[in-house]
């Protein structure tokens, strides 16, 4: 810095505002060249121009901070108010301002243990929300038609996984290639998964049956990208059977507690999305055997039984020729039993019969009946009419009454003989009528009751006679054999 020509009292030299300002800057970038600085993110801003501002602190001090746009992709990792980091940059001084500042283009978590619970903290406050509750599993499809993969596009990973699932049961794969770590790492993981949960099935790309969300091993630093919250919630949010494989077998990472299964390595993830082919036929092949000799047993016992119960079974043919010479005795039987039980009915029917006495008897007696009774009407009448006469006569009743009364008395007499006359069956039979009896003494009336070779008895006006029925000859209704 070049002296003035002129100096102020006790030869103190003047400066100017620029020349004080770049003196500082010179001397601050000068001294202190590229440098490490560890401390807790606070005031962070990020600006429209892609700038990002904000300050380190820690206990005893607070230094401002920027990371140009340029330097944002690889400053390898997310900044956030309340990280601990280690800042690596160089120092530079702002004259316009007065104020100096460090300009970032690197950042890493300061340790381990802050990284840690960082992530600890984030665990808590999702499981208590149930995003890593066992009821949030779905089952992984047996046979997958189609795998989504979210992983790098380069790297082992990915060779892994086609290697494994065409050695065990070769299916499909859509891959969806992404940064696995550094800048902007989370944000296309998370978009992948979001972006294969809202495929349709039956759309143009087809949707997978299972994803696998996988990358290769590394420090903690590298795997952050699988403990970010908006990977976290991608993958809770997922509606497609998710396969967590991160790191070694070693390495955990907040992925691994939401995703639906935990598979140690990509290898193990691909081998879980996938049956063996191998296995499967020789499952099969061996069910078959089992299969087959079971039924073969099956068939075996019920063949026995069957032989079993046809030995206790009798002998058919035997059986039917023995009711065959059954039934031809009993019909041999039946043709010589009819006969003789005919002949038998016919004898006892002409024993009956002639033990049946003659109708003249019963007839004589209704008619002895008939002829007491009418004489005893008579005699009574004349009895009634002798004592009204002697009635009249002790009365001295006139004359001519009482023979009005005699005329009237007569013809109800006259009226009564005729009524029993017309009423006599031998009145009937005077006539010429026969009265035709069967067996039993009953009246014939109708034609239809007397059949042929019926015996019937015939009652005349004088006497009766026996007939039986003949069968009538054409154009006739029927004969009688007297």
């Amino acid at each position: 810095m070049d002296e003035q020509a002129s100096s102020g009292p006790g030869n103190v030299p003047d400066y100017t505002v620029s020349e004080i300002s770049g003196a500082i800057k010179r001397t601050l970038e000068g001294a202190f060249g590229r440098v490490r600085v560890r401390g807790e993110i606070t005031e962070f801003k990020r600006y429209p121009s892609g700038h990002l501002y904000f300050s380190l602190k820690d206990e005893g001090g607070k230094i401002a901070s920027v990371v140009w746009r340029g330097s944002v992709s690889r400053l390898g990792l997310v900044p956030e108010n309340g990280l601990e980091i280690i800042a690596s940059g160089r120092i530079s001084a702002y004259g316009e301002r007065s104020s100096y500042q460090l300009v970032i283009d690197r950042m890493e978590y300061a340790g381990e243990g802050a990284l840690l619970a960082r992530i600890e903290r984030l665990r808590l406050r999702l499981a208590e929300e149930g995003l890593f509750d066992a009821a949030r599993k779905r089952a992984i499809p047996f046979l997958p038609r189609l795998i989504g993969v979210v992983t790098s596009a380069q790297g082992a990973v990915l060779h892994d996984i086609r290697t494994t699932v065409s050695r065990r049961f070769p299916r499909s794969l859509l891959i969806w290639p992404v940064a696995v770590q550094g800048e902007g790492a989370a944000a296309q993981i998370a978009v992948a998964i979001a972006g294969f949960d809202a495929l349709r099935p039956g759309g143009a790309v087809p949707r997978p049956d299972v994803l696998i969300v996988a990358r290769g091993g590394g420090s903690l630093e590298d795997l952050m990208a699988f403990n970010d919250e908006s990977v976290l919630r991608a993958a809770a949010a997922c509606r497609i059977p998710l396969i967590s494989a991160v790191g070694h077998e070693t390495d955990t990472t907040l992925i691994d507690f939401v995703s639906d299964r935990r598979a140690p390595t990509p290898t193990a993830a691909a081998e879980m999305a996938v049956p063996m082919r191998a296995e499967l036929l020789a499952d099969l092949a061996h069910r078959a055997a089992r299969l087959d000799n079971g039924l073969g047993r099956v068939m075996q016992g019920l063949r026995m039984r069957l032989e079993r119960a046809g030995g206790r079974l009798p002998d058919l043919p035997r059986l039917l020729d023995t009711a065959r010479m059954r039934l031809d005795d009993r019909a041999h039987r039946l043709d010589r039993a009819l006969p003789g039980l005919v002949q038998r009915r016919r004898a006892d029917l002409i024993a009956v019969e002639r033990r049946m006495p003659t109708p003249s008897g019963p007839i004589a007696l209704r008619r002895a009946r008939l002829a007491m009774l009418g004489s005893e009407l008579a005699s009574g009448l004349r009895q009634a009419l002798r004592d009204r006469t002697a009635r009249l006569e002790r009365q001295r009743v006139r004359p001519a009454p009482l023979l009005g009364l005699l005329r009237v008395q007569r013809a109800r007499l006259d009226g009564l003989a005729g009524r029993l006359e017309a009423m006599s069956p031998l009145g009937v039979l005077e006539r010429g009528y026969v009265l035709v009896r069967d067996a039993d003494g009953r009246p014939v009336t109708r034609a239809e009751g007397a059949r042929p070779g019926a015996q019937v008895t015939l009652t005349f006006r004088d006497g009766e006679r026996a007939a039986r029925i003949e069968r009538p000859r054409t154009g006739a209704q029927g004969t009688l054999d007297i």
